[in-house]
């Protein structure tokens, strides 16, 4: 079995795969400073939950957008399943994609993940959304060559840089405002019309630009925790695939292995 880390900035997801079918997933907050040891501690115990030997990993992956992370990744790959893992994006691991940009080297992990398994699992040209610390937007030409794309601030962030420079706006979850109105008459609910809809609108207003610059028919795959959120308020999406990240994981140890 398979057993990838897909390491973002805010949490750390690994997910054990059998070929390309996801057997279990457990998340827990990066901290560059967790040791392979406490990793160990907690995932060995979620593996014995769910009645696996740590003898059936035979390959581990590691996907990181958080570079002090993989060291202790590292260790617990060696230490606790005697596996030299695999690390997305160098030597057996390496993208094997185009990456048209100026500097091809400070593309993201997640961002190349996301692009070998959009393009796996869909044809044409596309446009992955992909909704974490921050939202990024992604170009993946047909022939899967990535392309270029946007960064823009996570609706959390947005919302934190918002509550935490004002003196008297409150905290607010993270939800779809209660009508379709867009005139709020309280300080919550024009808050969250402001978050909200406004990052809808940012959302379809950046599409529809990438759609004509591009010049061709491009399908928008989302992904990420918040995207089955806004697809239910928004048509720009084709597809919401929420493990595309881990997938391009497991496509990246599969190459490796042949």
């Amino acid at each position: 079995m398979l057993l990838a880390a897909d390491v973002g900035n805010t949490n750390v997801v690994f997910a054990l795969f059998e070929g390309r079918e996801i057997k279990a997933r457990w998340r827990i907050a990066t901290d560059p400073r967790r040791t392979g040891d406490e990793y160990a501690v907690w995932l060995l115990q979620l593996l014995a939950i769910e009645g696996i030997d740590r003898s059936a990993i035979t390959q581990l992956i590691v996907g990181s957008v958080v570079p002090r992370a993989i060291h202790n990744l590292t260790v617990l790959a060696e230490k606790y399943f005697g596996i030299t893992p695999l690390i997305a994006g160098e030597g057996r691991a390496a993208w094997g994609i185009a990456v048209d940009v100026d500097e091809p080297r400070s593309l993201g992990a997640d961002r190349a993940l996301n692009t070998i398994a959009a393009h796996a699992k869909y044809q044409g040209d596309l446009i992955v959304v992909d909704f974490g610390t921050a939202t990024t937007f992604d170009a993946v030409d047909f022939n899967g060559a990535y392309k270029g794309g946007i960064i823009a601030p996570g609706i959390n962030l947005s919302l934190d840089a918002l509550v935490g420079n004002t003196a008297k706006l409150p905290r607010i979850a993270i939800e779809a405002p209660r009508t379709n109105s867009v005139i709020g008459t309280n300080t919550e609910d024009q808050m969250l019309i402001g978050v909200f809809w406004g990052y809808v609108a940012m959302m379809e207003g950046l599409i529809a630009r990438m759609r004509a610059e591009i010049g061709r028919p491009a399908k928008v795959v989302a992904t990420g925790g918040l995207a089955i959120l806004f697809d239910q308020h928004t048509q720009i999406f084709d597809a919401v695939d929420a493990d595309l990240t881990l997938e391009g994981l497991a496509i990246l140890a599969e190459r490796a292995s042949q």
